[in-house]
């Protein structure tokens, strides 16, 4: 009886260990820490990785801040009430901005 307990914890082990090689294997640990031993080639990706993001925000709020302007535009341009009050607002604010930084 000991020795089947002691069989089917070897076996869970053998299991865990393998199930422990695979997931180290799928994470490409291998990768990393050869990127570590590198640190030329960490600091060139980690840069061009961040110019690339850095890329990307600025592409993405240009296209989402267009979008915006277009809609309220045409918001604008249906001559409503409220919309007409607001777009008011905003355009004496910056007008009394610009007229304050002149002075």
């Amino acid at each position: 009886m000991a020795r089947d307990l002691n069989q089917g914890v070897v076996e869970t082990l053998l299991r865990k260990i393998n199930e422990l090689i695979e997931g180290m294997e799928k994470a490409a640990l291998a990768e990393h820490i050869e990127l570590y031993r590198r640190p030329r080639r960490l600091f060139f990706l980690n840069f061009w990785a961040g110019l690339m993001r850095g890329f990307g925000i600025a592409v993405g709020f240009t296209v989402v801040g267009s979008v915006f302007l277009i809609a309220l535009g045409r918001l604008a341009s249906l001559n409503l009430p409220i919309i007409g009050r607001f777009i008011a607002e905003i355009v004496r604010i910056v007008h009394e901005t610009l007229a304050l930084r002149q002075i």
